[in-house]
């Protein structure tokens, strides 16, 4: 799903200053949000420990209503360098016949350019999204599975790296990289049943 166009995708290698510092930032919107923001989850890549990823926190808040999280959110997150994305809805995986209603979310991310404004913190893309839907779920089966599965981060890593550094365009390397993530999700619904994974 792309969340930015007409830049170029940076894969670095894995800091482990990421975790802690993801759980920090989660610490600080779940304030920021309260009382709305029902779980605030550091996911993606950098939640991942030893994955490459690109310099970008992913957040997850979990929400019981989106349409009152948008109206509620625009004016603190704003404060805190924050725009909100054009979409609404994630990429629902391959051969899933889902309504893709079912996969709606709201969007907001913060780049660098807060800096020049007087404000702190890291890029951030933060994903907010309905407990108990279909994608909050996958976003932390995703990081889930890898977490339990240390030996598979290195193969990962490696496609996105080599992806970013074969595509000019942010969108194109999230297209690309949507059906790799379907792939691992196929394994994790597995390993999710077999050991009783919940998110």
């Amino acid at each position: 799903m792309p969340t930015h166009t007409n830049s170029a995708p940076i894969v670095v290698d894995h800091d482990p200053a990421w975790q802690p510092a993801g759980l920090a930032l989660a610490e600080e919107l779940r304030a920021l949000l309260a009382p709305q923001a029902l779980r605030v989850e550091h996911i993606g890549s950098t939640a991942i420990p030893g994955m490459a990823a690109k310099p970008i926190f992913d957040l997850q808040v979990s929400v019981a209503d989106l349409v009152q999280a948008e109206a509620v959110f625009d004016g603190p997150l704003a404060g805190q360098g924050f725009q909100r994305s054009p979409y609404q809805r994630d990429h629902v995986p391959a051969g899933l016949d889902d309504d893709p209603a079912r996969w709606a979310k709201r969007m907001w991310s913060r780049r660098l350019r807060a800096e020049l404004e007087g404000l702190d913190g890291p890029d951030v893309n933060l994903h907010v999204r309905l407990a108990g839907s279909p994608n909050e779920r996958l976003a932390l089966l995703f990081r889930d599975w890898f977490r339990a599965h240390p030996e598979a981060v290195p193969a990962y890593a490696r496609f996105k790296s080599v992806l970013a550094e074969t595509v000019a365009d942010v969108g194109v390397y999230a297209d690309v990289k949507d059906p790799v993530v379907d792939l691992v999700i196929t394994v994790a619904e597995r390993w999710a049943a077999e050991t009783g994974w919940t998110a």
